[in-house]
């Protein structure tokens, strides 16, 4: 068993808040509690401390209030005697709903969504990634104006005022509607320059491979454990915002293009997968998916359906996908949870990105995966091309090598596009 850091102690806290929810009927009451759960870990890593949560059953949300405007006048009195900075609500509000809390509450409130949108403003690093925050920050405010009160006139610091989006408390819709414009016109043109990049990557005819999954799922160990690169591994959500690639080879020598995501998460903002899209275009472009699943969270039933929610609203759902089942070495009954989850999702593959533990049959499947890709062809290649000669022994596994009358003979499997363009070189 591997001892876990707290999240509290890699992020002092900063503001004092609660975390209040609402569920229908009894059977939805324990996934709304876990769900409250996941808030109070995102507003760690925003910087702030959950002290109490306060859950409601109500058949439907209050239209003015949310949760009720007696249940609200309960977390007021615990918040004046608490000395609570923030209250967070677990589902999006609407103006109306964000204007009567504050006013009643008398204190910044944020919703699931501006919490999640803060947290990527701290995290972005990219010019594109800040874009593409500030972007998600506009579509959210622009039908809200008139529900930011007290949250807005409290930008000296803190969670929910961070990003570009908020620097100013001038908002209105003109000003808005403009910056969205010159946000969008800033995007495309990023977007021109990536497509100039992955076109100078498709002429490298390379499969691409793409991790997603759930927020701490463990992609990015399990990516730094398959190229031996250092990208940050830390039990805060959303880690990795900004994508990485790099090049590894499989079982059979092949060679892959391998790329780490953005987490999914539950109550995943529309906004920010439709502001996110450019970043997440290495997964709509990837030849294959790997879905890698933390098998000993508490709640891996609906972590996956999110996941796959997310991979619908991108379009992608037809894809080949490959699911790990990550952290295996956390929990028991290892045969009886691979025998039901391969009866359930089909393809699957026991690992621990920690330990090592599976990633060997993971890349065999990857190349069984990837065999369509592939051809071997028999080459007679001149010795003056050098340059081709490379790119055939970066990119393809070499079977056979000859030398003949100042050509190389090889007998050598590459990609397609590759074998293609190879094709005058042929031995008959």
């Amino acid at each position: 068993m591997h001892k876990k850091t707290p999240l509290k102690d890699l992020l002092p806290p900063k503001e004092k808040a609660i975390a209040i929810g609402i569920y229908s009927g009894r059977a939805n009451q324990w996934r709304e509690e876990q769900s409250l759960e996941e808030l109070a870990t995102l507003a760690i890593t925003a910087g702030a401390d959950v002290l109490q949560t306060f859950l409601q059953e109500r058949p439907k949300r209050d239209p003015a209030y949310y949760c009720g405007k007696g249940k609200l006048e309960e977390v007021k009195a615990y918040c004046d005697a608490r000395g609570i900075d923030l209250v967070l609500f677990d589902d999006p509000l609407t103006a109306a709903q964000m204007r009567n809390i504050e006013k009643l509450l008398d204190r910044k409130v944020l919703d699931r969504t501006q919490l999640i949108l803060d947290i990527f403003a701290q995290r972005a690093r990219t010019a594109e990634g800040k874009l593409q925050v500030e972007l998600a920050q506009v579509d959210y405010f622009l039908p809200r104006l008139t529900g930011k009160g007290i949250a807005l006139s409290r930008l000296g610091g803190g969670i929910g005022t961070r990003g570009p989006g908020e620097t100013k408390l001038e908002f209105d819709r003109r000003r808005l509607r403009t910056r969205k414009n010159r946000l969008l016109q800033e995007l495309e043109h990023v977007k021109q320059i990536r497509e100039m990049q992955r076109s100078s990557r498709t002429e490298i005819p390379l499969p691409a491979v793409a991790l997603v999954g759930y927020t701490n799922a463990g992609k990015t160990t399990l990516f730094n454990r398959l190229t031996g690169a250092k990208g940050l591994v830390s039990p805060i959500l959303f880690a990795t915002l900004d994508p990485m690639i790099k090049s590894v080879r499989t079982t059979n020598r092949q060679v892959v293009l391998l790329s780490d995501t953005v987490g999914f998460i539950q109550k995943l903002p529309h906004e920010l997968v439709a502001a996110f899209r450019a970043t997440l275009e290495e997964v709509v472009q990837a030849h294959l998916l790997i879905h890698v699943i933390d098998i000993s969270s508490p709640i891996v039933d609906e972590q996956i359906e999110a996941v796959q929610q997310t991979i619908r609203d991108l379009g992608v759902s037809e894809k080949p996908v490959l699911y790990a089942l990550n952290k295996m070495d956390l929990v028991e009954n290892q045969q009886a949870i691979l025998h039901s989850f391969q009866n359930r999702l089909g393809d699957v593959i026991a690992i621990s990105a920690e330990t090592g533990e599976g990633i060997q049959k993971l890349m065999d499947q990857i190349a069984f995966r990837l065999t369509a890709f592939w051809e071997r062809v028999r080459l007679s290649i001149p010795m003056n091309q050098q340059s081709l000669i490379s790119q055939l022994h970066d990119q393809g596994k070499i079977y056979k090598k000859t030398y003949v009358d100042g050509c190389i003979e090889l007998d050598v499997e590459v990609p397609k596009k590759l074998a293609e363009r190879v094709r005058q070189y042929s031995l008959l």
